[in-house]
C-alpha cells in the first residue's frame, strides 16, 4: 500500500520539519518505506514551504506525490492550491483558525484548534506538531509511538514539551473520528481532555 501526503505552511510554521520526522518515523522505527521531498517558495521570510511524504510497504517505485491521501495545511493558500490534487477518498486537516475549508467541495475535512493548543502549551512553535499529531491520529499509517521516538531525536531537549503537543494533536484527531468536538474548554493545559 501507497500513501501520499502534503503538508503545507508559511515559512516558520514547520512544515518542513513536520515531514521529516514523519518520514523519519516511518522508516526508522515503523519498518516502512518512505520518501520526503520539500519545496519553498523564493521568499527570504514568510514565503509558503510545504514537505511531500510517500510511505509505503514496499519499495517506492516513484518518488512524488500524484494523488494526495491527506493534504495537511496551515494557510488560506496551501488550501486553495493544493485541494485538486486530494483523492476524492482523502481528506484534509487544517488548523481551524488559519483556513476556511468552505470551498473543499464533499472533501473530508478535519478542523483542529492547533494554534489554541500551541498556545496554551505556552510555545506558538508548537503548531507543527501539534498539527502532526493529528494528522498521525487521523492518518493511522504510522505509531503515534515512532513519532514521538523520531521527535525525542531531533528535539531531545524539548522531548517533553513535543510529547504533549503531539498527543494534544492526536486526541483531537480522535475526538473528531469519533463523530465528537472539541471545543476550547475541552483543551486545557495543551493537554486535550
Amino acid at each position: 500500500m501507497r500513501w501520499e501526503v502534503r503538508i503545507t505552511g508559511l515559512g516558520g510554521q514547520g512544515a518542513i520539519t513536520a515531514g521529516h520526522i514523519l518520514g523519519r518515523a516511518a522508516v526508522i522505527y515503523d519498518g516502512k518505506e518512505a520518501v520526503v521531498t520539500e519545496g519553498y517558495s523564493p521568499y527570504i521570510t514568510g514565503g509558503w514551504s510545504r514537505a511531500d511524504v510517500v510511505i509505503a510497504d514496499e519499495p517506492i517505485d516513484y518518488p512524488l506525490v500524484t494523488k494526495l491521501d491527506a493534504l495537511l495545511t496551515m494557510y488560506q493558500e496551501g488550501l486553495d492550491t493544493n485541494l485538486k490534487l486530494v483523492k476524492p477518498q482523502g481528506f484534509i486537516i487544517t488548523e481551524k483558525t488559519m483556513v476556511n475549508a468552505a470551498g473543499a467541495g464533499g472533501l473530508r475535512v478535519f478542523e483542529v484548534p492547533a494554534l489554541l493548543i500551541a498556545d496554551r502549551l505556552g510555545k506558538r512553535i508548537l503548531l507543527n506538531v501539534v498539527m502532526l499529531g493529528a494528522l498521525v491520529g487521523f492518518l493511522g499509517v504510522v505509531s503515534p509511538d515512532a513519532v514521538k521516538r523520531a521527535l525525542a531525536d531531533r528535539f531531545p531537549k524539548a522531548a517533553e514539551l513535543n510529547r504533549r503537543a503531539f498527543d494534544a494533536g492526536f486526541e483531537v484527531a480522535s475526538r473528531l473520528l469519533r463523530g465528537g468536538e472539541v471545543s476550547e474548554e475541552l483543551i486545557g493545559e495543551g493537554e486535550a481532555i
